[in-house]
């Protein structure tokens, strides 16, 4: 079986979509290949990590990459995950066979010690109500 590729798009791919990429590794690896990449990438942030360890997802290997690295890549899916990433997506020279927006917060702005860890909840649930979606037996 062919895995299905999904890309998890945001603007500095230090939080939300480095999120998203090892989320679903740790879901669903048998069956996705999961990717990040941002707009205007950064490093992944220091909160970032820490809540993916938290909650026992692995972080090595995780890295900022700019949507340039995936220039003229095919993926089954593009999750975006900030409206700001929205008009990247729209000049992004890559092919797409669906996009969703899921709109994230930026925990980065928000200011709370634990907005990483809300950021990263709110990925979780979203991936399990769409994977079964999405999952050929």
């Amino acid at each position: 079986m062919t895995k299905r590729r999904v890309l998890f798009l945001c603007n500095a791919n230090s939080a939300r979509s480095l999120m998203g990429e090892a989320l679903l590794r740790h879901l669903a690896d048998d069956r996705f290949e999961a990717f990040s990449a941002g707009s205007e990438p950064d490093e992944p942030h220091a909160l970032t990590l820490e809540a993916l360890r938290k909650h026992g997802l692995p972080t090595e290997g995780l890295r900022s990459k700019s949507l340039d690295e995936f220039e003229s890549e095919t993926f089954d899916f593009v999750i975006v995950l900030c409206d700001k990433a929205q008009q990247a997506c729209r000049d992004w020279q890559g092919e797409a066979g669906e996009v969703l927006s899921w709109d994230i917060r930026d925990p980065r702005l928000i200011g709370k010690s634990d907005a990483y860890e809300q950021a990263l909840l709110e990925i979780r649930r979203r991936l399990q109500l769409w994977l079964p979606l999405h999952t050929s037996d």
